[in-house]
């Protein structure tokens, strides 16, 4: 039997971690995670290309530089509005998203800090200006199927998204 190695419309079932430079874990599946091989943009591309042609129980380690994972650190996505344009409950770390047909549009934004009747919104991404240590070991290979491959990502209720949304 020959053994499937990830190439172009493949599924591919991995487990992952991801870290900061210095070793710090910042997240790991607790369950493996799928998304389809071959420039669907489900995945960093730098790790999907470290991935290309291995095999079941491989494992690759892929450094992340800002501008391969989350983005540099945009200091023009910080905002400071006035206490009075927020829900009566309102805690650091509630999210929002910008104001549709403005430049934030579709824009996620933290709140990071709240104090003298004003809010500090962050709409970066947690990770960005930070370089990431992703560390995947292959758990499955399948082929995908048509619906798959005209859909671009894998049908399963386990797959993910391993880099930044638009």
């Amino acid at each position: 039997m020959v053994k499937m190695k990830i190439a172009k419309n493949c599924v591919v079932t991995l487990d992952v971690e991801l870290s900061d430079l210095q070793g710090e874990l910042i997240d790991s599946s607790d369950e493996p995670v799928q998304y389809l091989h071959g420039g669907f943009g489900d995945i960093f591309p730098p790790a999907e290309a470290e991935l290309e042609g291995k095999g079941l129980k491989d494992r690759v380690e892929v450094r992340l530089e800002p501008e391969d994972a989350f983005g540099d650190y945009d200091e023009s996505l910080l905002r400071v509005e006035p206490r009075t344009r927020f829900p009566e409950t309102l805690e650091t770390g509630m999210r929002f998203e910008g104001s549709p047909g403005s430049d934030d549009d579709g824009v996620i934004f933290t709140v990071t800090d709240m104090a003298d009747g004003k809010v500090v919104l962050d709409g970066n991404h947690p990770l960005a200006g930070i370089g990431l240590r992703f560390v995947a070991t292959v758990v499955e290979i399948r082929p995908a199927t048509p619906d798959e491959i005209e859909h671009g990502s894998a049908d399963d209720a386990s797959s993910v998204i391993l880099r930044p949304l638009p």
